[in-house]
């Protein structure tokens, strides 16, 4: 019979490790967030073979005074806390005390640290919880860990470790997210001498990402700043062209700590939903600032999870804050048109149609080319030559039959014509930007559709947008005047339609392309929720009803939800033990209503958490499943029939995406055009 006895403290400090301590990135994490906490304004990160035989760790922080050295190194001793009651209201990332003793007790570590009122700094080396030597050293102020061979006492943990190049990986992740979480603090990690990352720690968090993410992420995000029932929210939102197929893209933190929550990614995502395709997660660096004693961080032991005190609360603040977020901006995604490929100068030229070769010249060319193409001095000047007279030959007006018409004397008058119109153009938009803060616009015409004819409009009269001129170092906005705008109906030119399904419209220097499809799904959406909030729906029986086998939970949320099912024309009755039967079904759901869409809509109704700025969601649900009716594509529509769509779709809060995330419209400027055309360079 075995007997309880109590373990000796070299097993327990082992068997604590395992709970904190699960690889590299978790000595890291831990001693990465102690530097934070002493006030660090640089933190260097060096790694070898992904941190299972060196991790070095350099800050700038207060230290720690050598007659509390040895006692850091103990099971639960902190400076973080004192009482319980702390713990209500923790403002530090650290604070159970269990990291040094956890990472000792597994490893050979030796610390090197020094406050700035010391003389000397202090060198303390431990390995496998057993302390080896304390001494006095020289070192600069701040603290520095050397931590060797993880698990090395532990051969059945170290097994089970990943590849270096996964655990460097590992790594990498967790300063990314830490950098995001405290761009105030500069980071530098390197991974076998390699830079992998570096952070400037100006404090810009929009600087930050683009050091993590890159430029194509930091040119498309839009801030958000918002605050309501004690939480305060900010960051950066990615726009709908930017998603990922998995929640990567997603970065919360709260109080500086960053976290995984299911509840705040499911609020974003449910923001998100009419911008995004469906299986599509958005971007979001979001930082959450509110009263420690409403969320509890105590929850597990590597302090990614945490709870709130008033989760639907928050759900509805995060919804609110991110949908609102989403609606300002312009959201009409800029089509990009490849540059055309110009002809280089090393292939060969065209011949002419009458020109005869036989197979003796082709090999005769060849053999000359091959030797014209020795990569010398003389070489690079002669290809330097052709390039330079091949682009005059293109551009100067030398080539002309007759030497009277050398000159083109028409063809330059229309050359400087049209670039003094785009000097005249330039300094009336400069104008026009200067002056209207202080001039009020006019109220806008009536809601007209302008269609200008060929015959009564020349150039010098077009109406231009008022860009800014890029030269006098402006932030251009493509978008400055909107075609969407919710307040006025849009004056614009219906120009025509392509491929049976996107409608050419011009509006300012603007082209837009819009997809008939989609923007008669979007406005059908919006239109069956008019519908089912301002009148009753007829119902549709059903013979013989749909019989529902549900749960305990789901009973109770069917009856907690049965007026919302009522009230738009569902008949739902007991049936008896576990069953429901449905006896009537809104009309516009008979033809698809099937016992799995109607478990679909009860399972939406479990995660138990909704927003009152969204519409009820067994409506949303029934008006989506109302876009089948929505005209397709290659369906040929009259002008006015589009005129109409395009009407409805300007009064829309969001016009620029279907119900299923997918764009309704796309724009392209005229000056991109004309790059293009190379009308301008």
């Amino acid at each position: 019979m075995p007997h309880i006895h109590v373990l000796d403290q070299i097993t327990i400090d082992k068997i604590a490790a395992g709970e904190v301590i699960e690889r590299p990135a978790s000595i890291v994490k831990e001693l990465v967030e102690n530097a934070i906490d002493a006030g660090s304004t640089s933190v260097k990160i060096e790694i070898k073979d992904g941190g299972i035989s060196f991790i070095r760790i350099t800050d700038n922080g207060c230290g720690i005074p050598q007659d509390e050295v040895q006692r850091a190194f103990l099971r639960h001793s902190t400076s973080k806390i004192e009482t319980v009651e702390d713990l209500s209201h923790i403002a530090s990332l650290g604070f159970r005390g269990e990291a040094l003793s956890s990472i000792a007790a597994v490893t050979r570590t030796e610390l090197i640290t020094k406050t700035a009122d010391a003389e000397f700094g202090t060198r303390y080396v431990i390995e496998g919880g057993k302390e080896v030597s304390l001494e006095d050293t020289g070192a600069p102020n701040g603290t520095t860990f050397l931590v060797h061979q993880l698990f090395y006492n532990v051969p059945a943990r170290r097994k089970f470790l990943k590849t270096p190049m996964t655990e460097a990986g590992h790594v990498q992740d967790l300063l990314m997210h830490l950098a995001l979480s405290h761009p105030e603090v500069a980071f530098q990690f390197l991974n076998n001498g390699q830079e992998k990352l570096r952070t400037s720690g100006n404090g810009k968090l929009k600087d930050v990402i683009y050091n993590v993410y890159g430029r194509d992420v930091a040119a498309n995000l839009i801030e958000i700043d918002y605050e309501k029932n004690g939480i305060h929210i900010t960051g950066f939102l990615g726009k709908p062209i930017i998603t990922r197929g998995n929640r990567n893209f997603e970065n919360f933190f709260v109080n500086g700590r960053y976290v995984k929550s299911a509840m705040i990614s499911k609020s974003v995502e449910d923001a998100y939903r009419d911008f995004v395709m469906q299986h599509k997660f958005p971007f979001a660096v979001l930082h959450f600032h509110l009263s420690g004693e409403n969320v509890d961080i105590n929850v597990h032991p590597t302090k990614m999870e945490l709870r709130f005190s008033r989760q639907q609360e928050v759900y509805n603040t995060v919804f609110e804050a991110v949908h609102r977020t989403l609606l300002e901006p312009e959201l009409i995604q800029k089509a990009e048109v490849p540059d055309p490929v110009e002809q280089s100068p090393f292939l060969l030229r065209p011949r002419k149609e009458n020109e005869k070769v036989t197979a003796a010249e082709l090999i005769k060319e060849s053999r000359e080319t091959v030797k014209d193409d020795v990569q010398d001095e003389d070489y690079f000047i002669r290809k330097m030559k052709e390039r330079v007279l091949s682009y005059h030959n293109r551009s100067s007006s030398a080539e002309v039959a007759d030497r009277k018409e050398i000159f083109r004397a028409e063809q330059q008058k229309d050359k400087i014509a049209e670039h003094v119109k785009y000097a005249v153009e330039a300094a009336d938009k400069t104008v026009a930007s200067e002056t209207a803060a202080t001039v009020q616009k006019p109220e806008p015409a009536a809601e007209t559709q302008t269609v200008a004819t060929s015959a009564d409009t020349t150039p010098d009269c077009e109406a231009t947008d008022a860009k800014p001129d890029p030269e006098t170092g402006t932030q251009m906005d493509l978008f400055e005047e909107n075609f969407l705008k919710r307040d006025i109906r849009a004056e614009y030119k219906l120009i025509g339609q392509v491929f049976d399904t996107y409608w050419l419209v011009e509006f300012k220097d603007n082209l837009y392309i819009i997809d008939q499809h989609a923007a008669h799904e979007r406005v059908l959406y919006e239109r069956t929720l008019r519908e089912m909030k301002s009148r009753e729906f007829t119902s549709q029986y059903l013979s013989p009803p749909i019989i529902l086998s549900l749960s305990m939970q789901e009973a109770q949320l069917l009856n907690e939800n049965m007026d919302r099912f009522s009230r738009i024309g569902f008949e739902i009755e007991p049936f008896g033990g576990e069953e429901y039967a449905v006896r009537a079904v809104p009309d516009n759901l008979f033809s698809i209503a099937k016992k799995e869409l109607l478990m679909e809509m009860i399972d939406d109704l479990t995660e138990g958490l909704s927003t009152s700025m969204t519409p009820e969601l067994i409506d949303e649900k029934v008006a989506s499943l109302s876009c089948k009716a929505a005209v397709k594509g290659n369906n040929r529509l009259s002008a006015q029939e589009v005129d109409k769509l395009i009407g409805e779709l300007l009064t829309l809060d969001n016009p620029y995406h279907c119900p299923h995330g997918r764009p309704t419209i796309i724009a392209m400027t005229k000056r991109d055009l004309e790059k293009k055309f190379k009308r301008i360079v």
